[in-house]
């Protein structure tokens, strides 16, 4: 997996699930590594892990074109000029703009998904029941897709 793009790119809200839930490390596990915006840095508000490196785009090109948050756009940008890059984005608009520009994405979801392909976790079920614990949502038609995919 870690051969198939140049780099992993990881947005605010995949950080801040995480952390939330106790399981940062996940994307370690699956990555080894994982780049991120400072845009993205300062919107965490936290320390980041050492293994999240910070680098930023050196355009700025598209940022007035995008309607999304800042952090996105930082994220997206980053994405295109590493192309291919695999983008860790949930929000839906942020997920339309790359798609429509061509990028790799996933989601939180999607990385608890490939954590169980990869063997890291036994199930995504017990990872799904830790995120309704908190303020994130999905809808349960997304998280029987996922669960399904799974095999659960």
């Amino acid at each position: 997996m870690r051969a198939t793009y140049n780099i992993v790119i990881a947005d605010t809200s995949c950080f801040i699930l995480l952390d939330k839930i106790g399981e940062m490390n996940l994307l370690k596990a699956l990555f080894g590594k994982i780049i991120t915006t400072s845009v993205i840095a300062m919107e965490f508000g936290a320390l980041l892990p050492e293994w999240i490196e910070i680098r930023d785009a050196s355009t700025t090109a598209l940022e007035t074109t995008l309607e999304i948050d800042a952090g996105e756009i930082s994220a997206i940008i980053l994405a295109i000029e590493y192309n291919p890059a695999l983008l860790i984005v949930d929000d839906d608009k942020a997920r339309k703009v790359a798609r429509k520009l061509g990028l790799n994405i996933t989601g939180s979801l999607g990385i608890f998904l490939k954590a169980k392909q990869a063997g890291i976790i036994p199930s995504v079920m017990a990872i799904i029941q830790k995120v309704q614990q908190t303020n994130f949502r999905y809808s349960q038609a997304v998280l029987n897709e996922i669960l399904e995919l799974a095999g659960e």
